[in-house]
């Protein structure tokens, strides 16, 4: 299948709780613990708000807290090292936790001949990685500021979230010349809604409440998957 004739088009999909269950920075968290870059307790407030994020989404849980704290974590180590950490944490963790259905739709757009970014308020080295791994075109991450190759704790044009997403989108659409009526966008949170008005064709993904009483309100479609669909996954992937 190759991309229909007609102005250039781009399917933008927000990772967490979209493309895959839970926070990958969670499992960030995870991988810095077991690479000794941080404590136990750092872990258990993780698992917290993951443990809150996969049963409410975004309504319910201080994600922004839990994205400084996440970010904050690399502070003195180098970009190698959350390089190899991302690769480390898509293979242990990540991977598991795909939602197929939502792949299978980026790839889809893929094999249609349209650039597939992720936009997503993780880092952008995990973000980088994520999309390379999954053969897609690009990520627009959370740029963290370097010193040397250090991480210093800073950020670089803020977090990648609620508008910053929309910008970033638009942003590349230029670049690549791309007709934003044409394009797509997948969300399963509110935040995302300015992500999802940029395109002529939003999806809302396993939304949170107040993004499916806005879908709905407005015709957007919604795609619904459950944890059966991942567990049948790895169950052929064994066969």
């Amino acid at each position: 299948m190759t991309e229909e004739s007609g102005p250039r088009a781009i399917a933008f999909f927000d990772v967490d709780n979209t493309l895959l269950r839970g926070a990958s920075l969670y499992h960030l968290g995870v991988g810095a613990w077991r690479a000794r870059f941080i404590s136990v307790a750092d872990v258990l407030a993780f698992g917290w708000s993951q443990t809150r994020f996969l049963a409410v989404g975004e309504d319910g849980v201080n994600i922004a807290r839990l994205r400084l704290r996440a970010m904050d974590i690399m502070t003195g180590r180098t970009r190698a090292e959350l390089i190899t950490l991302s690769h480390q944490i898509f293979d242990s963790q990540l991977i598991h936790r795909l939602w197929p259905e939502t792949v299978a739709v980026a790839h889809a757009h893929r094999d249609a001949g349209r650039e597939v970014w992720l936009v997503t308020a993780t880092a952008q080295e995990v973000a980088d990685v994520i999309a390379e791994r999954l053969e897609l075109t690009g990520a627009l991450g959370t740029r963290l500021a370097t010193v040397d190759g250090i991480f210093t704790g800073a950020f670089i044009d803020g977090i990648c979230h609620g508008d910053r997403k929309a910008d970033v989108a638009r942003e590349i659409a230029i670049e690549r010349d791309a007709d934003l009526a044409h394009c797509w966008a997948y969300s399963d949170s509110h935040n995302d809604i300015p992500l999802l008005e940029l395109v002529g064709h939003p999806v809302a993904v396993n939304p949170d409440s107040t993004l499916r009483r806005y879908a709905l309100a407005r015709g957007w479609p919604i795609m619904h998957m459950k944890i059966a669909q991942i567990k049948a996954a790895r169950a052929n992937k064994k066969r």
